[in-house]
């Protein structure tokens, strides 16, 4: 099930809601959620359902074990175990079939490759899993000790399948004493409807321009058509992905969860050590505290840290290579800007600091794109002018400029909602001390958040299918 359906919209959702407030006691609304979120994942595959159950389960056992075992052997060997399985799991399910095909191109063997279904929500609910263990361990939160209750951590279905990467940390008190007050309800909602326009309204929209010249053979695409395509795709991914977590965030504030922000606008960036403080800060805040700050072989290797924690970066996002090369790309450069040094980049112009960090954001997006390698050479032989000088590919074309004028508007406004104008205004008309002003701003955000829900129904009634980009993660 997704959240940009009408089925999850106007049957789910409300009767997960009104089962929720028409119970009466917290554990009544707990197991509520718990049956919801089952139910949810299990709608498109009910067999693995049963692997979630197992994840929640063995690692409520372990933190158990840690408690039972502290400051003795058994307790680093619960967390030892714990990493162990949660990873071999993840690898069995998501890397087996890349790893076979690698051994068999490296040796010329014809080992079978193994094609197993990917599992929704496995990366995120394994490393949320591994985050609990570890925070067991250091002390850092309780052990959980009724299974129910973990199992609704990391169940919660607003963000199962795609994140945000929850800490118990941050949910831990709100499992045993929360309240949902109306402005929670409200404020809420309206966040759920923006990241559903943001979804339907312009990613989907943006998705058509990126399939129409990245979804086939891209050898005679223009130097402009490349350039045009990949900026399209930055903005198509930020709000796919934005709006996912902006509607689990939502949906989560109305049950009385407060889960912490996963994007600020990272394209209002200046350094890509920035962009990467807005970018999925959930995934970035667990590399950087469970493997950047961790010993290895008993000292702390400041760039083999690095290293591991981009390799991971890009290797967590998919079973192909073009990721791993993802992520060592960005890794280069917070190394470059870690070598050039705070004091030395504060003396560049806000221009230039723009326009790197922008450039170095949208090639890093379109080697996120193309999986296939033979593609991702055409696309940089694309970008950077090459097909153009030597391959008779012609430099603009009339396809992308058509494109361009027929989607101007849809640019523009992805563009103005990418930076943080909207929370400006939104501080302006609720924080001034004017009483018309402050009714105003109230009035025009819900009706403007009205009018974007209707249109995206109406976007949604023709929609066959409109998965989230990071579902597949």
């Amino acid at each position: 099930m997704v959240f940009a359906d009408l089925y999850f919209l106007y049957f789910f959702l409300p009767l997960c809601l009104l089962s929720y407030f028409f119970a009466r006691t917290l554990k009544a609304k707990n197991t509520v959620l718990i049956i919801f979120s089952l139910i949810f994942y299990a709608w498109g595959e009910p067999v693995w359902v049963l692997l979630l159950l197992f994840s929640a389960w063995f690692n409520w056992f372990l933190g158990l074990q840690i408690e039972k075992n502290r400051n003795r052997a058994g307790a680093k060997a619960a967390v030892g175990i714990g990493i162990a399985v949660d990873l071999l799991l993840l690898l069995v399910f998501k890397y087996s079939g890349f790893f076979v095909e690698n051994i068999n191109a490296l040796l010329g063997s014809a080992i079978p490759v193994p094609k197993i279904r990917l599992p929704i929500g496995i990366s995120f609910f394994t490393f949320q899993a591994i985050s609990y263990i570890l925070d067991c361990y250091w002390e850092t939160v309780a052990v959980q000790r009724t299974f129910k209750k973990f199992l609704l951590y990391l169940s919660l279905f607003p963000q199962l399948i795609a994140g945000p990467i929850v800490r118990y940390s941050v949910v831990e008190a709100e499992i045993d004493n929360r309240k949902t007050t109306v402005n929670d309800l409200c404020e809420g909602a309206l966040r759920a409807i923006l990241g559903l326009a943001k979804k339907v309204i312009i990613a989907n929209n943006l998705w058509v321009i990126v399939d129409t010249f990245f979804g086939k053979d891209i050898t005679g695409l223009s130097f402009l058509g490349t350039w045009y395509t990949v900026i399209v795709y930055s903005l198509y991914v930020y709000f796919d992905f934005s709006g996912y977590s902006d509607i689990a965030i939502g949906l989560g504030r109305m049950f009385g969860f407060h889960f912490d922000e996963n994007f600020r606008h990272p394209f209002a960036c200046k350094t890509i050590a920035e962009f990467w403080q807005r970018w999925h800060i959930s995934l970035g805040s667990f590399f950087r505290d469970y493997l950047l700050y961790v010993p290895i072989f008993g000292k702390n290797r400041k760039y083999v840290s690095l290293f591991l924690v981009w390799f991971c970066t890009g290797m967590w996002h998919g079973a192909s290579w073009n990721f791993i090369l993802w992520g060592l790309y960005f890794g280069f450069f917070i190394f470059f800007e870690q070598k050039l040094g705070k004091k030395r980049m504060k003396k560049w112009p806000i221009w230039w600091k723009h326009i790197y960090s922008k450039l170095v954001i949208i090639i890093g997006f379109g080697i996120f794109y193309f999986e296939n390698l033979g593609q991702l050479g055409l696309f940089f032989r694309n970008m950077f002018g090459i097909s153009s000088l030597f391959y008779e590919v012609p430099f603009a074309d009339q396809l992308t400029w058509g494109s361009f004028q027929n989607n101007l508007f849809l640019i523009l406004v992805a563009i103005a909602c990418s930076l943080p104008l909207l929370p400006k205004i939104k501080e302006f008309f609720l924080s001034n001390n004017n009483d018309t002003i402050y009714t105003m701003g109230r009035v025009c955000a819900l009706f403007g958040c009205l009018a974007l829900l209707i249109i995206s129904s109406i976007l949604l009634v023709d929609a066959t299918n409109n998965p989230f980009l990071y579902f597949r993660f």
